[in-house]
């Protein structure tokens, strides 16, 4: 490191400090560390070194930052509050009853960042009734629209005339009727485990506009899901900062982690759920339907279509590979990938257990337990707990994209069900009232 300089890199400024890259992006990410972007690269001034340097030192009060850098403690109590994470305190609710032939319910839902619809879809198998989804990515809307028979507004949700738009789709679609749910899984890559978790990523502002949308279209109850590593981003802050946001707004929010592979998804996929509502009901949570011992394998979902021919309407058009690239898929463990350094993608998933985490990553994609290839996007979407009915329009690059984002709709039939418990308890509750539908 270079005494004489008056910036240093973000390497210089780890080596010297002997912590890790990551590490040093964070205390910039939080303030702590002061820094400047010079061009598309972020840079150090000596004094802010200085100045960390002592203050690490020195202080005995360290500021704790929410999700957008604002500071929310000064004290060294907050400081150590911050680094830990929420007790889980979740209400289970059995949906076993009602997994099977759940009847149709007057309920409604929106769903926003809808992609290709794996949410809408599960809901409305849960027996809600789909109002309109809100998305940009024009592939992902192409499908939307050939699933579902409800509205889509396309366009980026944090332009007014969109908002707007949608708004007024939503209202005129209810005709009068109450909103039940607003459902969201917004963008995950600023919160995701593989990432620097720089709190000034810009996608996370895209939760502010999620919040926006529930303050003023008030529906009953709000549905948020997104990546495990949100759980732990800020140590915990992220958490604290939406379900405080939820609180202002009048929402009392729950949150546990589920996976898919409970509810019938053949695939190990874990994601953070807040569940909340405004009217002084019960958060309810589905109870798990499986145990590790009979989740649905690999095999068992994908087994038939070894022998099924090439059909681009049915999205299962194999890639072709190279005799190389062939041998190097043949070679490649199950459970493991072909490439280090790649968490899921480009790994072959067990055929007798059910599968890693589902997505498309740069162009790579989960390779095949039997066959010398990667997986199809109608193999994909199985995984992924869609129907076969279920088509995905686009190109087939952009249909694996849309379902390696999609939340697998079982899983969102699960989270409907406990939805729909938690509004009919409370229905009945108050008026003494039937379930809706029966």
């Amino acid at each position: 490191m270079d005494n004489n300089a008056s910036f240093y890199s973000i390497a210089e400024v780890a080596t010297h400090l002997n912590l890790s890259i990551k590490t040093v992006r964070r205390h910039i990410a939080s303030g702590e560390l002061s820094s400047t972007k010079i061009g598309n690269v972020y840079r150090i001034p000596k004094y802010a070194v200085e100045n960390f340097i002592n203050g690490h030192n020195n202080s005995q009060s360290m500021v704790s930052y929410d999700l957008f850098g604002e500071p929310i403690g000064t004290t060294s109590e907050s400081k150590i509050k911050s680094g830990t994470r929420l007790v889980d305190n979740v209400n289970w609710v059995d949906i076993g009853e009602c997994w099977d032939s759940p009847p149709q319910t007057e309920f409604t839902f929106v769903d926003l960042f809808c992609g290709a619809g794996g949410l809408s879809k599960g809901l409305e198998l849960s027996g809600m009734q789909g109002i309109c989804g809100l998305d940009w990515f024009k592939e992902a809307g192409m499908t939307y629209k050939r699933n579902f028979h409800h509205s889509l507004v396309e366009g980026d949700i944090t332009q007014r005339e969109i908002k707007d738009l949608f708004y007024k789709t939503c209202r005129e679609n209810l005709n009068g009727r109450e909103l039940t749910l607003v459902a969201g899984g917004f963008p995950c890559q600023g919160f995701s485990m593989a990432g620097n978790r720089i709190v000034d990523d810009p996608r996370n502002s895209l939760y502010k506009e999620l919040l926006e949308i529930v303050k003023t279209l008030q529906p009953l109850y709000v549905v948020c899901e997104n990546v495990v590593g949100l759980r732990t981003m800020l140590g915990g802050g992220v958490e604290r900062k939406i379900i405080s946001d939820f609180k202002e707004a009048g929402y009392e929010m729950s949150v546990t982690t589920l996976r898919a592979a409970n509810y019938y998804v053949p695939q190990k996929r874990d994601r953070v759920i807040f569940i909340g509502n405004r009217i002084g009901a019960t958060n309810y949570h589905p109870y798990p339907l499986l145990s590790p011992d009979r989740y649905v394998s690999t095999g068992e979902a994908i087994g038939d279509l070894i022998s099924h021919p090439v059909d681009e309407g049915f999205n299962h058009l194999p890639t072709k590979h190279s005799p190389e690239m062939e041998a190097r898929i043949s070679a490649v463990p199950e459970g493991q990938s072909l490439y280090k350094g790649y968490s899921d993608a480009w790994k072959k998933c067990p055929w007798n257990e059910a599968s890693c985490t589902i997505k498309e990553n740069h162009g790579g994609v989960n390779l095949h337990p039997k066959l010398p290839r990667v997986l199809t996007a109608r193999e994909m979407a199985r995984l992924q707990s869609f129907p076969d009915n279920f088509i995905f329009e686009g190109k087939k690059n952009k249909q694996l994209v849309q379902i390696g984002n999609a939340v697998p709709p079982l899983l969102g039939k699960a989270i409907g069900l406990s939805v729909i418990k938690s509004a009919t308890e409370h229905l009945e509750n108050l008026k003494g009232s039937t379930y809706p539908g029966r």
